[in-house]
């Protein structure tokens, strides 16, 4: 598997999509990774049951605020300083790289890092979607370290943090990240082949590109979201799938605060029934609600969208106004164990609500 301009087209799409409302605008990203296989060529793809067990592979990522992030991309630089940073650190150059997430602008990112260095991107990322903070991985739930880590930014300043957890990683870099302007790259988590192969979600660049192009196809027949649907349930991860509200957003807040875009979208149905879904997001959609009542929650995927075109819309495009359905569908089951849920289940971002599948709802 190897991107060009129509896969790279589709592989966006989709991973906007994936990325829930979050991971940074995939307009961007596309651009980025588009020119960097023009000037570099296109990173070789590979399955991550093909690693070594000892390789080493690194994510790279950027990290901060996607409303910040839309405004300050990656130059290339900073990226190949954040690599070459954390294999100072650890006395040994990557063998391949791989995307910490499959949403939005670090979906991208990954192949225009790994066009740069000359390396593989492995097929595959710790999260089946987006999620806001470090420790919200699947290789932090199943006890890879995420760090060392290095953190840099676009004035070539560089940190390289060492922490105790995940979680304390998450915290000093969120504030060294407030410190350097909300947005930075970051290269962390050094995993060996082996943890790959166990802890990572497989096959999601090759998902992401199938999503992205099962909305193409559908723009062509006129039913974007019934194709876009389809290719969902033909998955194995996404397959529970359903349109949660078709409506119109009538209120909409978003702050840039803490590191994160924060905040809530209000739609009214279309129908004339009344009804209202809210959307509550951190960079992420995390709970959605009809009329006060719970109809998907984190980490089951809450993405909304063109009611028209399917086209996934980030948080920070969200405009009043717009008319959108909002789908629903399910996680990688990596990502709903007990384990997971403690790291990344609703409880992790205040909400009370205990996580129920996605299916179990009527």
């Amino acid at each position: 598997m190897k991107f060009d301009k129509k896969s790279l087209e589709d592989f966006a799409r989709g991973a906007a999509f994936l990325g829930t409302g979050g991971g940074g605008d995939p307009y961007i990203g596309r651009l980025l990774a588009q020119q960097a296989i023009a000037e570099y060529g296109a990173p070789e793809i590979i399955d991550a049951d093909s690693l070594d067990d000892d390789a080493l592979i690194l994510p790279i990522a950027m990290l901060g605020a996607p409303t910040v992030l839309a405004e300050k991309a990656a130059c290339g630089d900073d990226i190949d300083l954040a690599l070459k940073r954390l294999s100072e650190e650890l006395g040994r150059k990557p063998d391949a790289l791989i995307p910490i997430e499959i949403g939005g602008i670090n979906s991208t990112l990954p192949i225009m890092a790994a066009a740069r260095a000359g390396l593989p991107l492995v097929n595959a990322d710790g999260m089946g979607r987006a999620f806001p903070e470090i420790q919200m991985v699947s290789f932090n739930v199943y006890g890879c370290s995420a760090t060392p880590l290095a953190v840099v930014d676009e004035h070539m300043n560089s940190v390289i943090v060492r922490a105790s957890s995940a979680q304390k990683a998450e915290s000093l870099v969120r504030a060294i990240a407030v410190s350097m302007g909300m947005s930075v790259m970051i290269s962390c988590y050094p995993l060996s082949g082996k943890q790959v192969k166990a802890y990572a979600v497989k096959n999601t660049l090759s998902l992401a590109t199938g999503i992205g192009q099962a909305i193409a196809d559908g723009r062509k027949t006129g039913s974007p979201i019934e194709a876009l649907l389809g290719f969902l349930k033909t998955t194995e991860y996404y397959r529970h799938c359903k349109v949660l509200f078709d409506g119109k957003i009538t209120d909409l807040r978003r702050e840039t605060t803490r590191g994160f875009s924060i905040g809530h979208c209000i739609m009214t149905e279309l129908n004339g029934s009344g009804r209202e879904m809210s959307v509550e997001f951190q960079n992420e959609n995390l709970v959605a609600r009809i009329d006060g009542t719970v109809c998907a929650i984190v980490p089951d995927l809450i993405c909304i969208v063109d009611r028209e075109t399917a086209e996934p819309l980030p948080t920070e495009a969200l405009k009043y106004g717009q008319r959108v359905k909002v789908i629903g569908a399910s996680v990688p089951p990596i990502m709903r164990t007990p384990e997971a849920l403690n790291v990344f289940g609703p409880q992790a971002f205040g909400i009370n609500e205990p996580f129920t599948p996605i299916e179990e709802f009527k």
